[in-house]
């Protein structure tokens, strides 16, 4: 139940974290705004995503997982349907800035929850299994577009709002506490519950560990969501249609989906090291051959899938490490700041895209100036994998 669950609210923040982007064409032809105006718009529920996922981890430490997950849920909900409200430009930015509160407090305690109610063994592969909801709701929203003209985008957010308030119910009546959480909650106070927050995280021996997890998920955020974003744009401005487009998105996330799947069985074997090695490599290597420019409609859609494959199994790896670094008193909160700047580089990609594209530089010079930036981000999260995480401390 609880894979279940948190995979059906992975899927709803998929559709939202991804309606901005894959909405992006419809919003230039009503508002007509210019790249650096996108750009804020593509980063405003990031920066709520921001601090969302510290007060949310926080907060889940606290009061516990499941009554975070709840609220948040609903808030994102509610928030992305105020979104297909939106009459300009400025009350869209400040409805997906509220939008990314609700998103950023949800996604520490799916981590949380996946780790903590899942066997000893298999704990990265049900983290990854949830996360693997998040590209497969990016393919519902690249699907919603597809199937709608690009002056129907409110249609998107309308989805991405209604899907989170339908699952909220069944996390309230049905989604059970993490097991761990409910343990350390009952049990006597130790000396060891002492201290919290950044503190936390950083000390103990901690902060060699917390900083590789930091710098790459910095750098890994930055890459997928300055191409969640801007790659639909990109693809068009090189003169595909837009089914083509839709197309390569849908595939991109699909792509992503089933690499999170299987990365997360490999982390669990002796091949976890290769499995890491080859994505970290690949993810580099695929941009290039995307920035190489190729004008065949099949090659460039097999290419980006694969991409979306490397880019999401990077993602994958880095939320499965993410709460093995942390006991249960300041998991969520480890977690959570862990996503925190994840977020400042998602912040950072959406507007290094519009920065790129306003100084002149065409799509396949756009990729490739992002190039030195998955390669220092690829080095991190090789460190990090080769700093073995320890087991989960309960």
């Amino acid at each position: 139940m609880t894979i279940l669950l948190c995979f059906l609210t992975a899927l709803c923040e998929g559709i939202d974290l991804q309606a901005a982007g894959v909405a992006a064409g419809g919003i230039r032809q009503e508002f007509h705004p210019g790249n650096q105006l996108l750009s804020f718009f593509f980063s405003a529920s990031t920066i709520g995503l921001f601090f969302g996922a510290i007060i949310g981890g926080r907060l889940a430490d606290r009061v516990g997982r499941k009554r975070v997950l709840l609220y948040s849920t609903t808030v994102f909900g509610l928030f992305s349907l105020l979104t297909a409200l939106a009459w300009n430009v400025d009350a869209l930015t400040a409805a997906r800035l509220l939008t990314g509160l609700g998103l950023g407090g949800a996604l520490p305690n799916l981590v949380a929850l996946g780790s903590e109610n899942a066997p000893a063994h298999r704990r990265s592969a049900f983290v990854t299994m949830i996360y693997a909801g998040t590209p497969l709701g990016g393919a519902v929203a690249s699907l919603v577009s597809l199937l709608t003209a690009a002056p129907q985008w409110r249609w998107i957010f309308i989805v991405g709002g209604i899907a989170p308030l339908l699952v909220a119910p069944l996390i309230a009546f049905r989604l059970p506490e993490s097991v761990a959480f409910r343990r350390r909650r009952d049990g006597a106070p130790s000396p060891a519950d002492r201290g919290s927050g950044l503190s936390a995280v950083l000390g103990n021996g901690q902060a060699a560990r917390t900083l590789l997890l930091w710098l790459s998920f910095f750098f890994a955020l930055l890459t997928l969501y300055l191409l969640l974003n801007w790659l639909p744009t990109l693809l068009g401005t090189s003169g595909f249609d837009r089914i083509s487009v839709a197309s390569s998105m849908i595939g991109f996330n699909l792509a992503g989906c089933l690499a999170a799947l299987y990365i997360g069985f490999h982390l669990e074997s002796n091949l976890r090291h290769r499995g890491v090695i080859a994505v970290f490599v690949g993810l580099p290597v695929l941009l290039f051959v995307l920035a190489a420019g190729s004008s065949a409609t099949a090659i460039v859609i097999v290419v980006v899938c694969a991409l979306g494959a490397a880019v999401v199994a990077a993602q994958a790896i880095l939320y499965a490490y993410a709460p093995l670094c942390y006991p249960t008193r300041i998991r969520a909160t480890g977690v959570g700041f862990a996503v925190a700047m994840g977020r400042i580089g998602s912040i950072a990609g959406p507007l290094l895209g519009g920065l790129l594209l306003g100084s002149g530089r065409t799509p396949s010079q756009v990729l490739e100036g992002i190039l030195p930036i998955v390669v220092v981000g690829g080095c991190c999260a090789i460190a990090l994998a080769w700093r073995q995480p320890p087991a989960l401390k309960d």
